[in-house]
């Protein structure tokens, strides 16, 4: 390709939605990616997820600075390197965000981006099938590049913990991802047929077979000339050199790398571009600011039958699972295992859930490490909408340095008290009947952590990131000084130059990030290519009582 009419730097979640839609249209797309190919079992079989996110040849191995706020620990974070990016590394999970999200990044300046503009995004990406569990399919998609599946629900761990959700209170909802969020319900995945169903998947080899090209390289600045992109500066071969694009460079390299980018490029707060000798060309102070993740804790109880997935967790037990995945794409290996998931508001007078659940039916760390009592089950609990705000900076001018990641997380008082209640409602929640026949001692925080001061100690322990890291390039109002994209997602203050991922959310999502970054890349292609969906007015579920009721 001489020159390719736009260059996409970075085959992740929202690169391969844009590269896809610009192929289909005729556009001429070049993708510039760092990692390498997404084939091999650990990727592929959703079972063993959490083995890619733990790899080098997968994963950029970022970290965080020492959190103050968390005993100054410093915490993993991290991003895909490898086609597909994150999705070709992340749990698997499918959660759209609630539409009162959409409307706020409305209302804080992105026109065009309320729930009503992005649902037939959500819709055109999807291929959506219930497997028999329900759901809601008025308001889902269905022949879209995106395989969107429910694991089978065999585990009577998993029924369990929707039952108590209902006991408790709580709504039971058909569909989190249709008209009603709120409640306790199945899981929706991005699983076909056993096997993890990526952005590499889903769009990067039909954008391929469109046309689009593919080139293993590390991106190292985007070239700005008189105030426009026109091309990427790249090093591949131990060669540095520069890719240019007719039309424009669009950066959709995560919400840690695009800020980053956007830095040796000249586009920052000025003064610390200048710390690192980099010619100013654009003053956004806005750059590597605002950013935000969910951190949530492993709530976990030791379970009194053999009815949990540690039964699998020894080399025979693993063999087996293995085999009858490699060869048949079924069993265990063929689910992300978390099946069941609820949403909830954490006190009345909040409008829509603010506390997010995953269940698994296993007592496991995020490393695969299983609890020593054996048999166990665990719900990851946490805020969605911490007030806490961080930032990416760059180390030095050397595109080689990994930049400095500070999440600040814990930073706000609210914080703390929203993740006691969490923990609290989830206690809760394991005490009700469906939980009579398998519930055994807590295990995490355990029992005698009942003060506020003794659950602010194994918060400061043992809380962990979720990995939803997203807001550094803010999109916004262009009048906005925090703005560092406008709703069309072009760069304020350069020609030519858009961003297209989790970097520019103004606020994060409700639930985990990778269904919002994949739109993304689908609304910001219609963009480029001067066209969008028709608004869909579909009128979402808020509980009726929510200024006076927590459930």
């Amino acid at each position: 390709m001489s020159q390719p009419d736009y260059i996409v730097i970075g085959a992740g979640s929202a690169g391969c939605a844009m590269a896809y839609r610009l192929a289909e249209a005729g556009r001429s797309v070049l993708v510039v990616e760092h990692g390498g190919s997404d084939w091999g079992p650990f990727i592929n079989m959703p079972g063993a997820l959490s083995y890619p996110m733990n790899m080098r040849r997968y994963d950029w191995g970022f970290q965080t600075e020492p959190e103050p706020h968390l005993g100054n620990r410093r915490l993993a974070c991290p991003r895909g390197k490898v086609l597909g990016g994150s999705s070709s590394i992340n749990g698997m999970i499918y959660v759209r965000g609630h539409a009162r999200d959409y409307d706020h990044w409305r209302d804080q300046g992105c026109a065009g981006w309320g729930y009503a503009d992005v649902l037939p995004y959500f819709k055109r990406m999807e291929d959506w099938h219930d497997g028999g569990h329900g759901g809601d399919p008025a308001w889902r998609g269905h022949g879209g590049p995106l395989h969107v599946t429910r694991g089978p629900r065999d585990n009577p761990l998993t029924r369990a913990f929707v039952e108590a959700g209902g006991q408790a209170g709580y709504p039971v909802t058909p569909d989190y991802n249709g008209r009603q969020q709120e409640g306790f319900g199945a899981f929706d995945m991005t699983v076909w047929q056993g096997a993890r169903w990526s952005a590499a998947k889903a769009y990067l080899r039909p954008a391929e077979a469109k046309g689009a090209e593919v080139t293993r390289a590390f991106a190292r600045r985007v070239v700005i000339e008189e105030g426009r992109a026109v091309g990427v500066e790249i090093q591949r071969g131990g060669r540095t050199e520069v890719l240019r694009a007719a039309r424009e460079v669009i950066a959709s390299a995560s919400a840690i790398n695009s800020p980053k980018l956007l830095m040796l490029s000249g586009i920052g707060p000025a003064a610390h571009l200048a710390e690192h000798g980099i010619p100013v060309v654009a003053d956004r102070p806005g750059v590597g600011q605002n950013l935000q993740d969910h951190l949530e804790l492993y709530v976990q109880m030791a379970a009194t039958q053999p009815v949990s997935l540690a039964k699998y967790w020894n080399l025979a037990g693993k063999a087996w699972v293995g085999a009858q995945w490699l060869f048949a794409r079924k069993g265990p290996g063929a689910s992300n295992q978390f099946e069941s998931c609820g949403f909830i508001r954490s006190r009345a007078g909040i409008e829509y859930p603010d506390i997010q659940y995953h269940f698994l039916p296993i007592a496991v760390r995020y490393d695969g490490k299983v609890a020593l009592e054996g048999h166990g089950f665990q719900a990851h609990v946490g805020p969605m909408r911490s007030p806490s705000r961080g930032a990416v900076t760059l180390r030095s001018g050397d595109p080689g340095a990994d930049p400095r990641i500070f999440f600040n997380y814990m930073s706000e008082a609210q914080d703390w008290q929203d993740f006691r209640t969490a923990i609290r409602l989830t206690r809760e929640i394991f005490a009700q009947p469906a939980f009579d026949p398998y519930r055994g001692k807590e295990l995490q925080p355990g029992a005698e952590a009942q003060s506020d001061e003794a659950l602010d100690a194994v918060i400061r322990e043992h809380a962990e990131s979720a990995y939803h890291p997203c807001g550094t390039c803010r999109m916004g109002a262009v009048d906005d000084p925090r703005s560092v994209v406008d709703p069309e997602g072009r760069v304020i203050g350069v020609e030519g130059l858009r961003v297209a991922d989790s970097s520019l959310f103004p606020r994060i999502t409700n639930g985990n990030l990778n269904a919002p970054s994949i739109m993304v890349g689908e609304k910001i292609a219609d963009h480029v290519l001067g066209r969008r969906l028709p608004p869909d007015n579909a009128e979402p579920w808020l509980h009726s009582a929510w200024q006076t009721a927590q459930r």
